[in-house]
């Protein structure tokens, strides 16, 4: 039990912090939610300057060019494929792509910074890679849609490791909306591979293994 005592303050500070007696121990009444909104406050202007945001804010320039880049990738994807399946994938994929770009948008203008897109090495090698195996494959095989399946699956894995990484990162920084907003393209990059796959497993690779040489 509290046995409260009843005092007069000697000084400002003691009228600030009234005591209380409790078996002999004196105990102090802080101004709990002034102290705790100055530490929140300060908390989140360290974050705002933190290396971890410039490295985070960096990540989203990187998958923003990406993005940008499979818009125009994505259709000579399409063109190059003949199962009509993987054309529809592609195609479906494309437009979620397109909206991934506007989720960035929204995403840098929820930090308050200008959308910027900084050149994503990796996304260019794998569609670079890509390009390749089309030259290399025939026309109209079910061999160069193997091919293209596994070039646009490189991407997606790419896409799965950068928006979850960007997810965590998000949630670190106190950016719960962004955080929710990456997450719903993270699962759309998660059913795009797994509709890839689909499409492999089912026909598209023993269609493939069914073609002799030339």
């Amino acid at each position: 039990m509290f046995s409260c005592r009843i005092f007069y303050p000697k000084s400002k500070e003691e009228m600030m912090y009234p005591r209380c007696k409790k078996y002999g121990m004196f105990l102090q009444v802080k101004l709990y939610n002034k102290i705790f909104f100055m530490g929140t406050n300060q908390q989140h202007a360290t974050v705002s300057d933190s290396r971890l945001e410039e490295f985070f804010t960096d990540e989203l320039k990187d998958i923003y060019w990406a993005e940008k880049h499979l818009v125009e990738t994505l259709p000579k994807m399409k063109e190059a494929s003949s199962s009509f399946q993987l054309k529809n994938a592609i195609c479906d994929h494309l437009e979620q792509t397109k909206e991934h770009v506007s989720r960035l948008e929204r995403v840098f203008d929820m930090l308050g910074q200008e959308a910027e897109a900084k050149k994503c090495d990796a996304i260019e090698g794998i569609t670079d890679e890509g390009e390749d195996i089309i030259e290399d494959t025939e026309d109209g095989t079910a061999t160069r849609d193997v091919g293209v399946i596994m070039a646009g699956q490189k991407v997606e894995h790419y896409e799965i490791a950068t928006y979850g990484g960007l997810v965590q990162l998000a949630k670190t920084l106190g950016h719960d909306d962004i955080a929710q907003l990456l997450a719903t393209t993270l699962q759309e990059e998660k059913k795009a591979d797994e509709m890839l796959t689909s499409i492999a497993e089912k026909n598209v690779n023993y269609e493939a293994m069914e073609e002799h040489k030339r």
